[in-house]
């Protein structure tokens, strides 16, 4: 969040995932000053965890709608949990266009749920 309030919210989205598990303060600083970050907004940002409301919020709506962990995803509120091949995503959107009366584009799998 502390990137996010500097306009680099994907960039440093991006260096957290590639250099996991490397996510102590240390390196947290580090990728911020590679992205030249103002290294002071975003120490005071740090230090006052004010990102964590708003990432506690999001934690608990998760877990309310039975979220353990990631990747998780809802199309059209069905939940599917876990890293899925595109077979299953196109199961279930074409389940909910079918159950919506909408039809199925053309060039999409045709495939039962």
């Amino acid at each position: 969040m502390a990137a996010h309030d500097q306009g680099k919210f994907w960039e440093y989205h991006d260096k957290l995932f590639k250099n996991q598990p490397k996510i102590q303060r240390q390196y947290l600083l580090q990728y911020a000053r590679e992205l030249k970050l103002d290294m002071s907004r975003f120490r005071r940002a740090l230090d006052a965890s004010q990102g964590k409301p708003i990432i506690d919020a999001d934690t608990a709506e998760g877990k309310a709608l039975g979220v353990s962990g990631t990747p998780a995803f809802f199309v059209n509120g069905r939940f599917l949990s876990g890293a899925k091949p595109f077979d299953d995503f196109a199961k279930v959107i074409n389940a909910e266009l079918t159950r919506l009366k909408i039809p199925v584009p053309p060039a999409a799998p045709k495939q039962k749920v």
